[in-house]
């Protein structure tokens, strides 16, 4: 979970996150290179006094900043649709939920079981340990398990998102978008309505409780 003073990314809880981690770790040091070299020549045209008044082309260096920066693309691009394609695929989940939002709250549907639907509203500071982030019917995943995650609206745009799970999928009104994710580790996840939806956008937050399977199939048979 981030603090106040969390500027970076957070901890992964799945293989996917992961992925999306050493992918921004990978660009990030392409671009200090490239940031690095950069200023180098700027502070080096600077300080050189040398000028060429009748130089009009060289097709070496052409060529070289026109082919450097395609390799640098790349580089970047082969494993970012890599990991979109991954992103992307949906191969035999155990669990499906719907996820509808409204204004300002999220409502969830398990139809895989019969009758499992409940609303999810944020818990005032008095009665939560942690401030905007907690609800108070938390949404229930088996660990290690495919989970397709469906998501809509009722009313506007919203985006159904937990970083930790490198998940973000838009929640638009009359439309269905889909995702696959799962959980590494049990534990506690949050995440917040990522598309500005209204005045209280910042209250309708997401929690995902991961937990093993067989506390997960009690608790179904609990709310069923």
């Amino acid at each position: 979970m981030p603090t106040w003073n969390h500027i970076n990314l957070q901890n992964s809880n799945n293989p996917m996150m992961e992925q999306l981690i050493f992918f921004h770790d990978h660009t990030m040091m392409i671009l200090i290179i490239i940031t690095l070299f950069v200023s180098y020549m700027l502070v080096l045209s600077i300080l050189n006094k040398n000028t060429n008044m009748e130089l009009m082309e060289n097709q070496m260096i052409e060529t070289v900043w026109t082919v450097t920066p395609m390799l640098i693309l790349i580089f970047i691009t082969i494993p970012s649709l890599r990991i979109l394609y991954l992103m992307e695929e949906v191969n035999n989940p155990l669990v499906s939920i719907k996820s509808m939002g409204h204004q300002w709250y999220w409502s969830y549907e398990y139809s895989d079981f019969f009758n499992v639907n409940f609303d999810s509203f944020m818990l005032n500071y008095d009665d939560s340990l942690v401030r905007l982030l907690e609800v108070d019917n938390r949404m229930i995943v088996p660990m290690n398990a495919g989970v397709r995650m469906l998501t809509s609206s009722s009313d506007v745009i919203h985006s159904w998102t937990i970083p930790s799970l490198g998940v973000k999928m838009d929640s638009i009104p009359g439309r269905v978008n889909q995702s696959i994710f799962n959980s590494s580790r049990p534990g506690i996840y949050v995440g917040q309505c990522s598309e500005i939806c209204g005045a209280n956008h910042s209250f309708m937050p997401i929690v995902m409780e991961s937990v093993n399977i067989f506390t997960f199939m009690n608790w179904v048979k609990m709310n069923s």
